[in-house]
């Protein structure tokens, strides 16, 4: 108990002093203040790291920190949500902070093709003279855009941590223009920079929330949600679950383990029940197949829905059990079962050569299949490879499993964004009266305050007016990054700002 009360104070002292060091541009004091809060953080209650988290908010949106501490920061606020931690409002500004930078990024890209030689630099490695390489494009533009190139790699790593969250993800999905700039930024910066694939992913992941399930061998349909599907076989699992057998709709067939449906919604996989043995042939209603390595996106959509039909198997196929992104959370549910005459209707729509009648209901144009919706304008530039013809099963071919090379037995998911937290298990909670007892006998520090505007000002003040060295020139020695090797480098030969930030003129 008085342990604990301890471990609360020491962080929020370490997180004051991250906040002081960021905001005075101090990087001497800054490298180790992040390690302490590292090494504190997994041991306070969520509620600490929430009331840090959203600390961060205000410095982001009104920029008051220089260039490389702010990318810095982001990866901070990073891993305390990998610790669980709620992003919050925090999550949305690291993604508005993307989209500012990465339209920088984009245009120095952009300018190395027109002048460079090969690759473009490494984001860590990027100098002075890539910056005059560029400028032959960008002119007075060139500065900012090399900077925010030197930055991508770590908004990037923020922003996918930021994704996880389907709060975060669904406040991007209700601002069209933001979701449509950040998708078009990833996707030009992916190219280069893995981790904004996985960005992209993320941004399309609840682009499609729903489906109309049709089982061939029952000539029954439902209505499904699903959030935080990452491909199809997560959705083949979750499907199986909320369909076959008494547990769940009636579907006959065998129940998958619980094991399997655990690691595809919020679980470890367990090394005991690691690959997942299939049940269906998943088709479109276009009677184009529905691959388990493709998303949910691409199930054809018939009269504005879409619609996936479960198809008795070929041969037996089997997949590894387990998210491809382990901080995602995922769920699947029925909202309903059609009636048997909605189900005939869209069974007569998939299969017109039937004479199966046309639903009663009164429908605006029964029969009719709506036009395709239009592809995103982002992905206009990058058209989709055609999709393979079905694969047919040789004669006696023993059961297969299915293609993903990307999710082998040790690669099926990729690490947790660096820096990685402290793996202590953390301490327990204590009952609040004993430990507000504990508490009392210690010298109190204060909560992390709220950063008013009058406050932060005073920072900015602070600041621009610090002292020169006696000599009358400021202290260059010590411009570069911390020694802590949980943050990014500084870039040799790029930095001599006193705001921790490379100025390269």
């Amino acid at each position: 108990m008085w342990k604990n009360a301890q471990v609360i104070d020491a962080f929020r002292a370490a997180f004051q002093e991250l906040i002081d060091a960021s905001l005075l541009g101090d990087p001497q004091r800054f490298g180790p203040a992040v390690g302490r809060v590292y090494e504190l953080a997994s041991h306070v209650p969520v509620s600490e790291r929430e009331i840090a988290l959203e600390a961060l908010g205000p410095i982001f949106s009104g920029h008051h920190v220089g260039p490389g501490i702010e990318a810095d920061l982001t990866v901070v606020a990073g891993a305390l949500v990998e610790m669980g931690t709620s992003p919050g409002n925090t999550g949305i500004e690291v993604l508005r902070l993307l989209r500012e930078t990465g339209r920088a990024a984009g245009m120095f890209l952009h300018a190395w093709d027109k002048v460079g030689d090969g690759d473009p630099p490494d984001p860590d490695q990027v100098t002075a003279a890539d910056e005059t390489r560029v400028a032959a494009v960008l002119g007075d533009s060139a500065p900012v855009a090399t900077l925010c190139w030197w930055t991508a790699r770590r908004y990037g790593l923020s922003a996918k941590t930021m994704l996880s969250s389907a709060q975060v993800r669904a406040a991007v999905r209700s601002d069209p223009k933001l979701h449509g700039d950040l998708l078009a930024i990833a996707a030009q910066l992916s190219a280069h920079l893995a981790e904004f694939s996985e960005v992209v992913a993320l941004l399309r992941m609840d682009e499609v929330s729903s489906a109309l399930v049709l089982d061939r061998g029952t000539r029954r349909g439902f209505r499904v949600r699903f959030e935080g599907i990452a491909d199809n076989f997560q959705l083949h699992t979750l499907l199986a679950d909320a369909l076959i057998g008494e547990e769940g709709r009636g579907l006959p067939g065998r129940r998958p383990d619980p094991r399997w449906v655990a690691a595809f919604r919020d679980s470890d996989p367990d090394p005991q029940a690691k690959i997942v043995h299939g049940w269906w042939n998943l088709v479109g209603s276009d009677g184009s197949w529905v691959w388990n390595e493709g998303v949910p996106a691409d199930i054809p959509l018939l009269n504005g829905e879409r619609v996936l039909i479960l198809e008795e198997q070929t041969y037996p196929r089997s997949w590894n059990a387990g998210r491809i992104y382990p901080l995602v959370k995922a769920d699947l549910w029925v909202v309903e079962e059609l009636d048997p005459a909605e189900a005939a209707h869209w069974w007569s729509l998939v299969e017109p050569e039937d004479d199966t009648p046309a639903l009663p209901a009164a429908a605006d144009t029964p029969g009719e299949e709506a036009a395709p919706a239009p592809s995103p304008w982002w992905q206009e530039t990058e058209p989709a490879a055609p999709r393979p013809a079905e694969p047919q099963p040789a004669a006696d071919a023993p059961a297969s499993v299915d293609p993903l090379a990307d999710r082998g037995e040790d690669t099926d998911h990729p690490t947790a964004s660096s820096p990685t937290a402290v793996e202590t298990p953390p301490l327990q909670d204590s009952p609040a009266d004993n430990e507000q007892a504990a508490h009392d006998q210690l010298p109190q520090t204060e909560h992390i305050p709220v950063l008013t505007d009058e406050l932060l000002a005073a920072y900015d003040a602070a600041r621009t007016t610090s002292d020169p060295d006696e000599d009358g020139e400021d202290d260059t020695s010590h411009r570069d990054a911390p020694g802590s090797t949980l943050l990014p480098p500084l870039p040799p030969g790029v930095s001599d700002s006193s705001g921790w930030g490379p100025s390269w003129r």
